[in-house]
C-alpha cells in the first residue's frame, strides 16, 4: 500500500517507522498554533524563506557532497526550528542563518555523526556573528496546557524515535542541578 502525493508515491511503513515525519508535524503544528493564536511575530515571508533556504541549501549540499539521493525531511526539520526561533528583521539575515545551519549539518560531523543540533549551531553563529538575530523564549506565553501539550507531542517523537534515553538523562541531571543549586 501506498500514499500517493502528486507523482511522488510514499509507502506507508515509510510514514509508519520514521520518526522524522512525526518531528515535521510537531513542529509544523506548534508553528500553526504559534502564528494563529499566540500571534508568533514573523511573516509569511520570513517563514517562505526560511524553509525555501534550507530546502534549497540541502539539494546543493546534496550534491556538492555526492549523496546518492536527495532527502528534504531532515533540512525541514531544521527549517520549521528556524521558523518557531529564528527572529530578525533582514531576510538577507534569514537566507544566511538557514545557510549555516544546513551547511554545518555536513561539515560539522564526527564519523556519521553531528557534532551539534545544526539549527541550535546556526541561531548561536548568526547571534555572535551580528547583533540583528535574537531568540524570542517569551513568545510561548505561560500556559500550562501549552507546557503539557509540549511535552506530550516531544515524548511522541522521541519515543518514535527510539531515543527516550535522551530525555531521561536530560531530566535527571536537570533536576539534579535544579536541587542541587536549591540547596
Amino acid at each position: 500500500m501506498a500514499l500517493s502525493l502528486g507523482s511522488v508515491e510514499f509507502p506507508l511503513r515509510f510514514l509508519r517507522y520514521d520518526p522524522r515525519i512525526y518531528q515535521i508535524t510537531v513542529l509544523s503544528a506548534l508553528l500553526v498554533y504559534g502564528i494563529g493564536w499566540l500571534d508568533f511575530e514573523i511573516s509569511a515571508v520570513n517563514a517562505s524563506v526560511i524553509l525555501l533556504s534550507v530546502l534549497l541549501t540541502q539539494y546543493i549540499c546534496t550534491y556538492v557532497f555526492r549523496l546518492p539521493k536527495y532527502d528534504p525531511r531532515s533540512s525541514l526539520i531544521s527549517g520549521l526550528s528556524l521558523c518557531l526561533l529564528l527572529r530578525t528583521n533582514s531576510l538577507l539575515l534569514v537566507i544566511v542563518t538557514a545557510f549555516i545551519t544546513i551547511t554545518s549539518k555536513f561539515t560539522l560531523r564526527w564519523g556519521e555523526k553531528h557534532i551539534c543540533n545544526p539549527t541550535n549551531f546556526g541561531l548561536i553563529a548568526m547571534m555572535l556573528l551580528t547583533d540583528q538575530v535574537w531568540v524570542s523564549p517569551g513568545q510561548w506565553g505561560s500556559a500550562a496546557f501549552l507546557g503539557f501539550l509540549i511535552a506530550c507531542l516531544g515524548g511522541l517523537v522521541v519515543n518514535r524515535a527510539s531515543r527516550s534515553d535522551v530525555t531521561y538523562a536530560f531530566l535527571v541531571f536537570y533536576i539534579t542541578f535544579l536541587f542541587g543549586r536549591a540547596l
